[in-house]
């Protein structure tokens, strides 16, 4: 069997630039790569590997694409919230192609220079946090998954939130109402799937056909991820709606509300003197 070729940091340098540009210049990790995946024509099959199976379902082009991120941030060509938006900046709304070697050297070059850890905390630290949620969570039982679900939807603003866990029920997790604004409200049907692999069409459609005449909208839920065929069968113009959320976005929900994610702050002063001021007396 021939071995799946994958995309390394070097050569998503530039796709990653026009994807910015293609999405105004900021976008969501999540949109970040979505747009690069089409750039580079990538198959689902490359995007479905997995990094480190024993870690979570983080992909190697996902992987790959955090350390792109950070190349291309460190030769000043990026910037990111934290709220994990990242943006062109000047330089890099400027740039139209990078020779990959040369932003390599840079980045290779500066981290001589500078305390290799601090430096690769913000990324490196991201990947490690993730990876060890997603693995929490792949070792909870079902049940405790769905329990952990039904809180996540509550926490988010649903009412009336029921797991139901029943066999012969298409599939069917759970239920709940979700208010906006206390003036709407859908009926909104999930279903959990806690693994590693990718969420592929046709659970998607056999989620649909058991969502059929029973809700508004659908939630799909895993701790993997969704093909490029899933997520296009999701939001299929004439179907009822699905909304996927995936590992990555699954961990950033659970952060963002604090459930059995510590966030803490860690502040350092900095001092400079400004050498024009005192000049000036």
């Amino acid at each position: 069997m021939n071995e799946i070729s994958l995309p390394t940091y070097k050569t998503m340098m530039n796709p990653t630039l026009q994807a910015l540009r293609n999405l105004g210049g900021s976008a969501t990790i999540e949109e970040l790569y979505n747009q690069v995946a089409e750039i580079m024509n990538l198959s689902d099959e490359q995007l479905e590997i997995i990094h480190n199976p024993e870690q979570g379902s983080q992909t190697k082009v996902e992987y790959r694409l955090g350390w792109t991120r950070s190349y291309l941030k460190k030769y000043g060509l990026l910037e990111n919230s934290s709220r994990g938006v990242w943006a062109l900046t000047k330089k890099g709304r400027q740039t139209e192609k990078v020779e990959p070697n040369e932003v390599s050297r840079y980045y290779q070059n500066s981290m001589k220079q500078e305390a290799t850890e601090d430096e690769l905390s913000e990324d490196d630290g991201e990947l490690t946090w993730r990876a060890e949620l997603l693995k929490t969570l792949l070792q909870m039982e079902p049940d405790a998954f769905e329990r952990l679900t039904q809180r996540l939807l509550r926490e988010s603003g649903f009412i009336q939130v029921q797991v139901t866990g029943r066999s012969g029920d298409g599939g069917i997790d759970g239920k709940g109402i979700m208010r906006l604004s206390g003036l709407l409200s859908f009926h909104v049907i999930f279903q959990c799937k806690r693994y590693k692999g990718s969420v592929n069409v046709h659970q998607v459609r056999d989620f649909r056909g058991a969502m059929v005449g029973r809700a508004d909208k659908g939630l799909l839920i895993t701790t993997g991820n969704f093909t490029k065929d899933a997520t296009r069968e999701a939001t299929r113009d004439g179907a009822p709606a699905i909304d996927l959320i995936d590992g990555e976005l699954l961990v950033d929900k659970l952060k963002e509300l604090e459930l059995g994610v510590i966030t803490k702050v860690v502040e350092t002063e900095e001092v400079s003197i400004d050498s024009n001021w005192f000049l000036s007396l």
